[in-house]
């Protein structure tokens, strides 16, 4: 059974299992390997940054550029492993939940599970299609480094599966 949930509903994605299907509405932010590293920057030089990650979700992803009749072009899921050297900071800063895609590292999952976090994929190779469910979408932050600048996007129905839940439960692990 796919459950319809909100990005608000903090508490109800704080309890999904693993495995568990979902189709996400709201707001979420795209951010890749460049963007994390200038908020690591920023912190590191004890400067402001650009957005409040409190209790927001992160989409690891580097939307291309949206043709004329388009909210935005395609954006599909980066390797999220890639982000791992990140996530503790990301989700000391309030990161309530990731989207990417493959298996995380051991790193990831420990910090996935302190701070009651959840891991979900989205299948690559289809950003077209998810591309769909993007009903808004404007750059917050980093305009500079181009895709990989921090997009603010709302979503409807973006479809999605629970990789690692809360408790550490990880689907690449079966």
């Amino acid at each position: 059974m796919t459950q319809k949930i909100l990005t608000s509903e903090i508490e109800k994605i704080s309890k999904l299992s693993a495995g568990s299907k979902v189709l996400l509405s709201g707001v979420i932010y795209t951010a890749r390997d460049a963007a994390h590293k200038k908020i690591s920057e920023l912190l590191s030089a004890k400067e402001k940054l650009p957005i409040n990650f409190n209790g927001s979700i992160i989409y690891y992803c580097g939307p291309c550029p949206a043709k004329p009749s388009e909210i935005i072009g395609s954006c599909g899921p980066t390797t999220s492993s890639r982000m791992d050297p990140f996530v503790q900071t990301m989700h000391s800063l309030g990161v309530i939940a990731t989207i990417g895609k493959g298996p995380r590292t051991s790193v990831a999952v420990e910090s996935i599970k302190k701070n009651k976090a959840t891991y979900f994929v989205a299948t690559g190779g289809v950003g077209a299609l998810i591309s769909k469910k993007v009903i808004s979408s404007s750059v917050v932050a980093f305009s500079e480094l181009g895709a990989e600048a921090i997009y603010k996007l709302e979503v409807k129905d973006l479809p999605l599966i629970v990789a690692i839940d809360s408790s550490g439960a990880n689907i690449f692990d079966r």
